[in-house]
């Protein structure tokens, strides 16, 4: 499946959740889940990180604009990755995650 890079940083509130509880599980490309959480009291257009059920943090406010419109909408096009894993940084830096959009399936190639 081919993908096109969409947007790339640390996870926010890393240090808030459950990720120290799964650090050691946590691999460069490990695959996560990008959940919307409309009625977030402090960001509407919140967008939550999940690894398998556990809450790692959010996408940084800077970065989740355009994330959370596609989702709001319905569409699943993104699919997220660690990128970086750094364990002696900031918690706050320590997963940098990778947003790409997916390939929609069975598409043929543009003819202009």
């Amino acid at each position: 499946m081919k993908t096109k890079h969409f947007s790339h940083f640390h996870i926010a509130g890393f240090t808030y959740y459950e990720g120290a509880t799964v650090f050691n599980e946590l691999k460069i490309g490990t695959e996560l889940r990008l959940v919307l959480e409309p009625e977030n009291k402090y960001d509407p257009n919140a967008v939550a990180i999940y690894y398998k059920d556990t809450h790692l943090g959010y996408v940084p406010r800077n970065n989740n604009s355009e994330i959370s419109k596609i989702l709001e909408m319905g569409h699943e096009i993104f699919g997220a990755r660690i990128q970086q894993i750094n364990q002696q940084a900031n918690p706050e830096n320590q997963i940098g995650v990778m947003v790409y959009v997916k390939e929609k399936g069975g598409m043929n190639k543009k003819t202009v």
